[in-house]
Protein backbone atom coordinates (compact mmCIF):
# COMPACT_ATOMS: atom_id res chain seq x y z
CA UNK A 1 0.00 0.00 0.00
CA UNK A 2 1.16 3.68 -0.57
CA UNK A 3 2.36 5.41 2.13
CA UNK A 4 2.03 9.33 3.03
CA UNK A 5 2.99 11.30 5.07
CA UNK A 6 1.29 14.84 6.31
CA UNK A 7 2.91 16.73 3.98
CA UNK A 8 1.71 14.75 1.21
CA UNK A 9 -1.59 15.37 2.55
CA UNK A 10 -0.88 19.32 2.41
CA UNK A 11 0.11 20.16 5.97
CA UNK A 12 3.98 21.37 6.02
CA UNK A 13 4.73 21.17 9.45
CA UNK A 14 8.55 22.63 8.66
CA UNK A 15 6.85 25.57 7.17
CA UNK A 16 4.77 26.31 10.25
CA UNK A 17 8.06 26.28 12.58
CA UNK A 18 9.49 29.01 10.00
CA UNK A 19 6.44 31.17 9.86
CA UNK A 20 6.61 31.09 13.58
CA UNK A 21 10.38 32.00 13.59
CA UNK A 22 9.43 34.88 10.92
CA UNK A 23 6.40 36.44 13.40
CA UNK A 24 8.86 36.13 16.69
CA UNK A 25 9.76 39.87 16.76
CA UNK A 26 6.68 41.77 16.08
CA UNK A 27 4.81 39.37 18.35
CA UNK A 28 7.37 40.41 20.94
CA UNK A 29 7.09 44.29 20.29
CA UNK A 30 3.56 43.78 21.84
CA UNK A 31 4.47 42.55 24.97
CA UNK A 32 3.88 44.36 28.17
CA UNK A 33 5.47 43.82 31.77
CA UNK A 34 2.52 41.64 32.63
CA UNK A 35 3.11 38.88 29.71
CA UNK A 36 4.54 35.78 30.86
CA UNK A 37 6.23 33.17 28.66
CA UNK A 38 6.83 33.70 25.01
CA UNK A 39 5.48 32.80 21.62
CA UNK A 40 5.20 28.97 21.22
CA UNK A 41 3.55 28.05 23.83
CA UNK A 42 0.72 26.08 24.17
CA UNK A 43 -1.46 28.80 26.29
CA UNK A 44 -0.81 32.73 26.41
CA UNK A 45 0.08 33.78 30.12
CA UNK A 46 -0.46 37.03 31.43
CA UNK A 47 -0.15 38.34 34.78
CA UNK A 48 -3.43 39.62 36.50
CA UNK A 49 -1.43 42.01 38.98
CA UNK A 50 -2.90 44.91 38.06
CA UNK A 51 -6.74 43.94 38.29
CA UNK A 52 -6.21 43.02 41.48
CA UNK A 53 -5.58 46.50 42.61
CA UNK A 54 -9.19 47.19 41.04
CA UNK A 55 -12.24 47.79 43.46
CA UNK A 56 -14.17 45.66 41.63
CA UNK A 57 -12.60 44.65 37.65
CA UNK A 58 -14.98 43.56 35.20
CA UNK A 59 -13.75 41.64 32.12
CA UNK A 60 -14.74 42.07 29.20
CA UNK A 61 -14.24 40.06 26.06
CA UNK A 62 -14.79 40.57 22.13
CA UNK A 63 -14.33 38.85 19.02
CA UNK A 64 -14.74 39.34 15.36
CA UNK A 65 -13.43 38.90 11.77
CA UNK A 66 -12.12 40.94 8.89
CA UNK A 67 -14.74 39.62 6.56
CA UNK A 68 -15.03 39.45 2.98
CA UNK A 69 -12.37 42.23 2.42
CA UNK A 70 -9.85 39.58 3.06
CA UNK A 71 -10.70 38.99 -0.55
CA UNK A 72 -10.04 41.98 -2.28
CA UNK A 73 -6.66 42.12 0.17
CA UNK A 74 -5.97 38.78 -2.01
CA UNK A 75 -6.77 40.37 -5.03
CA UNK A 76 -4.48 43.19 -4.67
CA UNK A 77 -1.46 41.16 -3.18
CA UNK A 78 -1.42 43.19 0.24
CA UNK A 79 -1.61 41.93 2.98
CA UNK A 80 0.14 43.80 5.65
CA UNK A 81 -3.23 45.81 7.12
CA UNK A 82 -5.40 43.39 7.11
CA UNK A 83 -4.35 42.22 11.05
CA UNK A 84 -4.86 46.09 12.07
CA UNK A 85 -8.63 45.46 10.33
CA UNK A 86 -8.69 42.27 12.87
CA UNK A 87 -7.51 44.38 15.65
CA UNK A 88 -9.61 47.01 15.46
CA UNK A 89 -13.11 45.06 14.93
CA UNK A 90 -12.52 43.15 17.99
CA UNK A 91 -10.96 46.33 20.46
CA UNK A 92 -12.98 49.11 19.38
CA UNK A 93 -15.80 46.81 20.47
CA UNK A 94 -14.13 46.85 23.76
CA UNK A 95 -13.48 50.23 24.34
CA UNK A 96 -16.87 51.85 24.18
CA UNK A 97 -17.80 50.01 27.33
CA UNK A 98 -14.44 52.29 28.63
CA UNK A 99 -12.85 48.82 28.99
CA UNK A 100 -8.94 48.58 28.23
CA UNK A 101 -7.78 45.93 26.21
CA UNK A 102 -5.30 44.21 27.80
CA UNK A 103 -4.51 41.20 25.28
CA UNK A 104 -4.84 39.34 21.84
CA UNK A 105 -5.58 36.23 20.48
CA UNK A 106 -5.17 35.71 16.64
CA UNK A 107 -6.81 32.50 14.41
CA UNK A 108 -5.15 32.49 10.56
CA UNK A 109 -6.18 29.83 8.56
CA UNK A 110 -4.77 29.25 4.88
CA UNK A 111 -5.11 26.87 2.17
CA UNK A 112 -1.38 26.50 2.14
CA UNK A 113 0.97 28.11 4.47
CA UNK A 114 3.82 30.44 3.11
CA UNK A 115 5.89 31.36 6.41
CA UNK A 116 6.40 34.67 4.66
CA UNK A 117 2.91 35.24 4.00
CA UNK A 118 2.12 34.24 7.76
CA UNK A 119 4.88 36.51 9.18
CA UNK A 120 2.66 39.92 7.23
CA UNK A 121 -0.61 38.97 8.47
CA UNK A 122 0.56 38.52 12.32
CA UNK A 123 2.75 41.76 11.68
CA UNK A 124 -0.47 43.55 10.77
CA UNK A 125 -2.27 42.33 13.63
CA UNK A 126 1.08 42.82 16.09
CA UNK A 127 0.92 46.62 14.71
CA UNK A 128 -2.98 46.61 15.33
CA UNK A 129 -2.09 45.50 19.30
CA UNK A 130 1.10 48.17 19.71
CA UNK A 131 -1.86 50.87 18.29
CA UNK A 132 -4.50 49.68 20.90
CA UNK A 133 -1.70 49.14 23.67
CA UNK A 134 -2.34 45.46 24.42
CA UNK A 135 -0.37 42.61 23.74
CA UNK A 136 -0.66 39.64 21.09
CA UNK A 137 0.09 36.64 23.49
CA UNK A 138 -0.77 33.44 21.34
CA UNK A 139 -2.48 32.38 18.31
CA UNK A 140 -3.18 29.73 15.98
CA UNK A 141 -1.94 29.12 12.18
CA UNK A 142 -3.54 25.88 11.07
CA UNK A 143 -3.21 25.07 7.04
CA UNK A 144 -6.80 23.57 5.53
CA UNK A 145 -5.48 21.52 2.62
CA UNK A 146 -8.79 20.09 0.79
CA UNK A 147 -10.81 22.64 2.69
CA UNK A 148 -9.65 25.69 1.43
CA UNK A 149 -8.18 26.22 -2.00
CA UNK A 150 -4.28 26.54 -1.82
CA UNK A 151 -4.52 30.55 -1.96
CA UNK A 152 -7.56 31.65 0.52
CA UNK A 153 -6.89 32.31 3.92
CA UNK A 154 -9.27 33.31 6.77
CA UNK A 155 -8.84 35.66 9.91
CA UNK A 156 -10.25 35.78 13.36
CA UNK A 157 -9.42 37.55 16.65
CA UNK A 158 -10.48 37.85 20.14
CA UNK A 159 -9.51 40.63 22.76
CA UNK A 160 -9.88 40.97 26.36
CA UNK A 161 -10.42 44.59 28.70
CA UNK A 162 -10.95 44.83 31.78
CA UNK A 163 -12.88 47.96 33.59
CA UNK A 164 -14.10 48.96 36.84
CA UNK A 165 -17.45 48.24 37.33
CA UNK A 166 -18.62 51.77 38.42
CA UNK A 167 -16.32 53.11 35.18
CA UNK A 168 -18.32 51.10 32.87
CA UNK A 169 -19.41 53.10 29.96
CA UNK A 170 -23.41 52.18 28.75
CA UNK A 171 -26.82 53.66 27.30
CA UNK A 172 -28.06 53.62 31.39
CA UNK A 173 -25.55 56.83 31.76
CA UNK A 174 -27.50 58.89 28.64
CA UNK A 175 -30.05 60.97 29.35
CA UNK A 176 -32.00 63.35 27.02
CA UNK A 177 -29.82 66.47 25.93
CA UNK A 178 -26.84 64.89 25.52
CA UNK A 179 -24.87 65.21 22.48
CA UNK A 180 -23.16 63.24 20.03
CA UNK A 181 -19.74 63.31 18.80
CA UNK A 182 -18.72 62.18 15.50
CA UNK A 183 -15.13 60.35 15.30
CA UNK A 184 -14.04 60.22 11.66
CA UNK A 185 -13.23 57.08 9.91
CA UNK A 186 -10.47 56.31 7.63
CA UNK A 187 -12.56 55.17 5.01
CA UNK A 188 -15.08 51.72 4.13
CA UNK A 189 -13.14 49.95 7.52
CA UNK A 190 -14.07 46.63 7.60
CA UNK A 191 -18.19 46.19 6.32
CA UNK A 192 -20.28 46.26 3.21
CA UNK A 193 -17.13 44.73 0.96
CA UNK A 194 -19.47 41.90 0.22
CA UNK A 195 -21.51 44.88 -1.48
CA UNK A 196 -18.64 46.65 -2.51
CA UNK A 197 -16.87 43.86 -4.32
CA UNK A 198 -20.07 42.82 -6.15
CA UNK A 199 -21.41 46.21 -7.29
CA UNK A 200 -18.14 47.48 -7.81
CA UNK A 201 -14.52 46.05 -7.80
CA UNK A 202 -15.54 43.01 -9.42
CA UNK A 203 -16.61 44.51 -12.37
CA UNK A 204 -12.94 46.09 -12.95
CA UNK A 205 -10.31 44.20 -14.35
CA UNK A 206 -6.98 43.50 -12.53
CA UNK A 207 -5.63 46.75 -14.58
CA UNK A 208 -8.28 49.07 -13.69
CA UNK A 209 -8.55 48.17 -9.92
CA UNK A 210 -5.20 48.81 -9.82
CA UNK A 211 -4.76 52.18 -12.31
CA UNK A 212 -7.28 53.87 -10.85
CA UNK A 213 -7.25 56.78 -8.53
CA UNK A 214 -9.42 58.87 -6.37
CA UNK A 215 -10.06 62.66 -7.08
CA UNK A 216 -7.10 63.54 -4.69
CA UNK A 217 -4.53 61.49 -6.93
CA UNK A 218 -4.42 58.66 -4.52
CA UNK A 219 -4.73 54.50 -5.45
CA UNK A 220 -7.76 53.42 -5.41
CA UNK A 221 -6.46 50.19 -3.73
CA UNK A 222 -5.14 52.33 -1.06
CA UNK A 223 -8.44 53.54 -0.08
CA UNK A 224 -9.98 50.17 -0.48
CA UNK A 225 -7.77 48.29 2.07
CA UNK A 226 -7.00 51.20 4.38
CA UNK A 227 -6.63 49.98 7.87
CA UNK A 228 -9.89 49.95 10.31
CA UNK A 229 -8.98 52.71 12.58
CA UNK A 230 -8.16 52.21 16.37
CA UNK A 231 -10.03 54.49 19.12
CA UNK A 232 -8.62 52.74 21.90
CA UNK A 233 -6.26 55.74 23.43
CA UNK A 234 -8.36 58.39 22.32
CA UNK A 235 -11.27 56.97 23.94
CA UNK A 236 -9.49 56.17 27.16
CA UNK A 237 -7.77 59.37 27.05
CA UNK A 238 -11.12 61.08 27.20
CA UNK A 239 -12.72 60.00 30.87
CA UNK A 240 -16.17 62.10 30.34
CA UNK A 241 -17.87 60.16 27.70
CA UNK A 242 -21.16 58.43 28.57
CA UNK A 243 -21.48 55.66 26.04
CA UNK A 244 -20.09 55.29 22.74
CA UNK A 245 -21.28 53.17 19.58
CA UNK A 246 -18.74 51.53 17.28
CA UNK A 247 -19.88 51.91 13.69
CA UNK A 248 -19.68 48.88 12.20
CA UNK A 249 -21.96 46.46 10.31
CA UNK A 250 -25.27 47.92 9.96
CA UNK A 251 -23.86 51.32 9.38
CA UNK A 252 -24.71 54.72 12.02
CA UNK A 253 -28.30 53.13 12.25
CA UNK A 254 -28.32 49.79 13.87
CA UNK A 255 -24.81 50.98 15.70
CA UNK A 256 -25.82 54.44 17.37
CA UNK A 257 -29.12 52.92 18.78
CA UNK A 258 -27.40 50.67 20.86
CA UNK A 259 -25.83 53.09 22.92
CA UNK A 260 -29.03 54.84 23.76
CA UNK A 261 -31.65 54.10 26.42
CA UNK A 262 -35.50 53.23 26.27
CA UNK A 263 -37.33 56.45 25.34
CA UNK A 264 -34.06 58.14 23.78
CA UNK A 265 -33.66 58.74 20.05
CA UNK A 266 -30.49 59.82 18.19
CA UNK A 267 -30.99 62.87 16.40
CA UNK A 268 -28.04 62.93 13.73
CA UNK A 269 -27.39 65.69 11.31
CA UNK A 270 -26.91 65.02 7.82
CA UNK A 271 -24.42 67.27 5.98
CA UNK A 272 -22.64 67.72 9.81
CA UNK A 273 -19.26 65.71 8.60
CA UNK A 274 -17.67 64.98 5.40
CA UNK A 275 -18.63 61.01 3.68
CA UNK A 276 -15.27 60.27 2.10
CA UNK A 277 -15.08 59.32 -1.37
CA UNK A 278 -14.00 56.32 -1.04
CA UNK A 279 -18.01 55.23 0.42
CA UNK A 280 -19.71 57.79 -1.88
CA UNK A 281 -18.20 55.29 -4.60
CA UNK A 282 -19.70 52.64 -3.26
CA UNK A 283 -22.76 54.42 -2.52
CA UNK A 284 -22.93 55.02 -6.28
CA UNK A 285 -21.87 51.60 -8.05
CA UNK A 286 -24.46 49.71 -5.64
CA UNK A 287 -27.57 53.04 -6.44
CA UNK A 288 -27.54 52.49 -2.34
CA UNK A 289 -30.70 54.88 -0.89
CA UNK A 290 -29.77 57.31 1.47
CA UNK A 291 -31.63 54.84 4.36
CA UNK A 292 -29.81 51.78 2.89
CA UNK A 293 -26.57 53.64 2.94
CA UNK A 294 -26.45 54.55 6.13
CA UNK A 295 -27.52 51.06 7.32
CA UNK A 296 -24.80 49.74 5.50
CA UNK A 297 -21.21 51.51 5.49
CA UNK A 298 -19.90 53.86 8.30
CA UNK A 299 -20.67 57.10 5.74
CA UNK A 300 -17.64 58.44 7.69
CA UNK A 301 -17.82 57.98 11.44
CA UNK A 302 -16.29 55.27 12.82
CA UNK A 303 -16.96 55.79 16.33
CA UNK A 304 -19.79 58.15 17.86
CA UNK A 305 -19.35 59.49 21.30
CA UNK A 306 -21.60 60.53 23.59
CA UNK A 307 -21.43 62.85 26.28
CA UNK A 308 -23.19 66.02 28.71
CA UNK A 309 -24.25 69.24 27.03
CA UNK A 310 -21.92 70.71 28.90
CA UNK A 311 -18.86 68.99 27.38
CA UNK A 312 -19.57 68.85 24.16
CA UNK A 313 -16.91 71.82 23.53
CA UNK A 314 -14.48 70.02 25.68
CA UNK A 315 -14.90 66.94 24.00
CA UNK A 316 -14.35 68.22 20.93
CA UNK A 317 -11.41 70.70 21.53
CA UNK A 318 -9.90 66.71 22.81
CA UNK A 319 -10.88 65.04 20.09
CA UNK A 320 -10.31 67.26 17.22
CA UNK A 321 -6.93 68.12 18.31
CA UNK A 322 -5.40 64.76 18.73
CA UNK A 323 -4.05 64.98 15.13
CA UNK A 324 -4.40 61.89 12.62
CA UNK A 325 -3.61 58.43 12.84
CA UNK A 326 -4.50 55.02 13.33
CA UNK A 327 -3.78 54.68 16.70
CA UNK A 328 -3.77 58.15 19.17
CA UNK A 329 -5.38 60.35 16.59
CA UNK A 330 -8.50 61.15 14.69
CA UNK A 331 -8.82 62.86 11.08
CA UNK A 332 -11.43 64.74 12.78
CA UNK A 333 -14.27 65.03 15.09
CA UNK A 334 -17.71 66.33 14.45
CA UNK A 335 -20.86 67.78 16.41
CA UNK A 336 -23.35 65.25 14.29
CA UNK A 337 -26.41 65.05 16.82
CA UNK A 338 -27.94 65.47 20.14
CA UNK A 339 -30.28 62.73 22.03
CA UNK A 340 -34.01 63.51 21.92
CA UNK A 341 -36.87 62.40 23.85
CA UNK A 342 -38.73 59.78 21.86
CA UNK A 343 -42.60 60.09 21.02
CA UNK A 344 -43.39 56.60 23.00
CA UNK A 345 -41.54 56.43 26.17
CA UNK A 346 -41.44 53.08 26.18
CA UNK A 347 -39.54 52.48 23.08
CA UNK A 348 -36.35 51.35 22.14
CA UNK A 349 -34.09 54.10 21.08
CA UNK A 350 -33.70 54.41 17.45
CA UNK A 351 -31.55 56.94 14.98
CA UNK A 352 -33.66 59.75 13.03
CA UNK A 353 -32.08 62.07 10.68
CA UNK A 354 -32.39 65.32 10.04
CA UNK A 355 -31.33 66.89 6.38
CA UNK A 356 -29.49 70.35 7.31
CA UNK A 357 -31.15 72.95 9.65
CA UNK A 358 -29.71 72.89 13.40
CA UNK A 359 -29.01 70.68 15.90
Amino acid sequence: MEQFSYKDAGVDIEMGAQAVLKMRAAVQSTYTDAVIGDIGGFGGLFSARQIRAMDDPVLVSATDGVGTKLALAKRIGRHSTVGIDLVAMCVNDLVVTGARPLFFLDYLAVGKLDADFAAEVVGGVAEGCRLAGCALIGGETAEHPGVMADDDYDLAGFALGVVERSDIREAARVQVGDQIIGLASSGLHSNGFSLVRRAWTDNLSDAELAGRRLSDGSLLTDALLAPTRIYVKALLGYGDFKAAAHITGGGITENLNRALPTGADALVKIGSWPVPEIIQLACEAARLEPDEAYQTFNMGIGMAVIVAADQLEPALRYFGGLGDGLGDGLGAAYHIGSVVAAADTLAAGRVIYQEGGSL
